[in-house]
């Protein structure tokens, strides 16, 4: 291998890297969720105020809050991804471990939907949306999603694409529904329900992550702004009617290793070197 592609190969985020930056998302994502579950909902309600949004939004964003807070179990998922891998387990063992268990998920819920007595015992009823009840839950979707993601392409891609959806959608969703049209009355998205503020709070949310994860990658921001925009306009317009937890891991995915192979080739003209080799080092 020349030394222009051990160089490249170089600048991957390693292992440890990548296992010490998810520990820390899962340690701020708990400590957040247990503050938010410790949190009276007068003192919410207030806080909510606080932070100046408007008196009648205050009920649907505290509702919001509680079920983004759920979500971020989401980032359970890269964070043992990068701990297995650092373990020693390949991208295959992996994979194959997402889709047992995807297949399960997609089996209970299936169930939920036919059997009257784990519908009525679900355990998650309280927090599904009202259009959740009668069809397949986003969780269903997120695990494929991820699971295609985690399969499909190299490591450092998959987690960050499902970074994106877990953080990326989340910060969408809390201030769009905080802050959501204020300023820019423009509605937003498939139905008009989606806002620029949620939109551009995501867009940045996206960045910092990739620019977070791929710290070590040179010209990273061209491919990352390109990885965040396909992730904040899945979101918004949710293509082909897909949910958007399966669609924004895949079609992220897609966009930041087609980005990173165009700078790569760009700066070096070979085709054959680049991100592709990210998928023989993992």
């Amino acid at each position: 291998m020349s030394s222009d592609n051990t160089r490249h190969v170089d600048e991957l985020p390693t292992a440890e890297y990548l296992v010490v930056y998810m520990v820390l998302l899962a340690v701020g994502g708990l400590m957040y969720s247990a503050k938010v579950y410790v949190t009276s909902p007068a003192t919410r309600k207030q806080t909510m105020k606080d932070l100046g949004v408007k008196l009648g939004k205050i009920g649907k964003t505290l509702k919001e809050i509680e079920r983004k807070t759920f979500h971020l179990c989401g980032l359970l998922v890269p964070l043992i991804f990068a701990l297995l891998l650092e373990a020693g387990f390949s991208r295959w063992f992996c994979s194959m471990l997402c889709w047992g268990l995807t297949v399960s998920g997609w089996t209970l819920d299936l169930c939920r939907l036919n059997v009257k007595w784990v519908k009525e015992n679900f355990p998650l009823n309280p927090i599904l949306r009202e259009k959740e009840k009668s069809q397949l839950s986003g969780a269903c979707y997120f695990s494929l999603g991820c699971t295609l993601a985690i399969s499909f392409f190299p490591p450092a891609v998959a987690m960050t694409s499902i970074l994106f959806l877990v953080l990326g959608d989340m910060s969408a969703a809390l201030i769009g529904r905080s802050f959501g049209q204020d300023v820019v009355v423009v509605k937003l998205g498939r139905e008009g329900k989606k806002s620029v503020e949620g939109s551009m709070a995501m867009f940045f949310m996206c960045c910092t992550l990739g620019f977070t994860v791929f710290s070590t990658v040179h010209l990273r921001e061209y491919p990352v702004v390109i990885g965040a925009t396909v992730a904040t306009l899945t979101e918004l317009y949710e293509p082909f009617g897909l949910n958007d937890n399966l669609t924004i891991p895949l079609l992220s995915s897609l966009a930041l290793t087609w980005g990173f192979a165009r700078v790569h080739n760009c700066e070096r003209e070979n085709p054959l070197t680049g991100p592709l080799l990210w998928y023989s080092h993992h």
